[in-house]
């Protein structure tokens, strides 16, 4: 419940900063002056304020939403043996993707997991779940904080917000082109908007929404396949192969929140047409990539 309660507040805040910055520059409505056809440029500003807006905010905002939402507990001074160890490994992988060092995490939950998130790359956040503490060996444990080095090292929080926010703009605009249509050429109505604008708006926007996601989805998964090439590049790629078989052994399902879903080392099993939505590769792909770059290079 407190999940869901801190993801409605922040999300209204972000609304309510959004609507300011329309109103500052003058966007009140995506009609021109006559009321009767879309302002294409009101309209592209209302869209990019929306689409990017609301994906660099909540990447600025990611490290600590993701501290909340999985009650990751930061490592300010290492209290035993394995804190000590984590914080040196980040420490030492960190130096050799040439980044800042992260913040360096530990969250309770039984599946495991890691995740990187932070809005650049000298100032991230890496976490660890209990389970994964638990249940992998400590070679396996540096392949996959490596992982999240390398994401972090590639930018792909960025890239993912640049991507989110590009797709967001044309989801926006395409989705009141179709409802403006509908409303003008199909119900008839000459002026402003009524009902059917906003019926057929919504409904085009999941519509786009939804094939959007393919998109982001797609990248998602491509990015997973590099993180893991630089795994191997920074600890071995048998150390990086190890830890994935050792994720195909877990019966627990990933615990966190669907917001940083696609942050963690291991997503959701899926199968057929969900494969499309699906964060990360099936881990038998991305053990397959590994083994055949190791091939390549023999």
């Amino acid at each position: 419940m407190k999940r869901v309660m801190l993801f409605l507040i922040t999300n209204i805040a972000i609304l309510a900063v959004l609507f300011v910055v329309l109103s500052l520059l003058g966007v009140n409505t995506i009609l021109d002056e006559q009321g009767i056809g879309l302002d294409m440029t009101n309209l592209l500003i209302f869209a990019a304020v929306f689409g990017f807006g609301g994906s660099f905010i909540s990447l600025a905002m990611s490290k600590w939403m993701a501290k909340r939402l999985t009650g990751a507990q930061v490592i300010e001074s290492p209290r035993n043996e394995l804190e000590a160890w984590l914080v040196n490994t980040v420490k030492r992988q960190a130096s050799a993707a040439g980044i800042g060092m992260p913040e360096v995490a530990i969250y309770e939950a039984p599946d495991p997991n890691a995740f990187a998130t932070g809005a650049r790359r000298d100032s991230a956040l890496v976490a660890v779940s209990t389970g994964l503490l638990r249940s992998m060996k400590r070679d396996e444990v540096e392949a996959v904080l490596a992982h999240e080095i390398s994401h972090v090292a590639n930018g792909d929080m960025i890239t993912l917000a640049l991507i989110q926010g590009v797709v967001n703009t044309f989801v926006i605009v395409l989705s009141r082109v179709a409802g403006h249509f509908v409303d003008r050429v199909i119900l008839k109505n000459e002026r402003g908007h009524g009902i059917g604008f906003f019926v057929a708006t919504i409904i085009a926007q999941i519509v786009f929404g939804v094939l959007a996601s393919i998109i982001v989805m797609w990248f998602s998964r491509q990015r997973e396949f590099r993180a893991d090439a630089g795994s191997a590049s920074i600890e071995g790629r048998s150390k990086m192969i190890a830890a994935l078989k050792r994720l195909q052994q877990s019966v627990a399902q990933p615990h966190l929140p669907d917001q940083m879903a696609a942050f963690g080392i291991s997503g959701s099993r899926s199968s057929g047409i969900k494969r499309l939505f699906m964060t990360h590769p099936p881990l038998e792909e991305r053990i397959a990539a590994l083994e055949a770059e190791g091939r390549g290079l023999k």
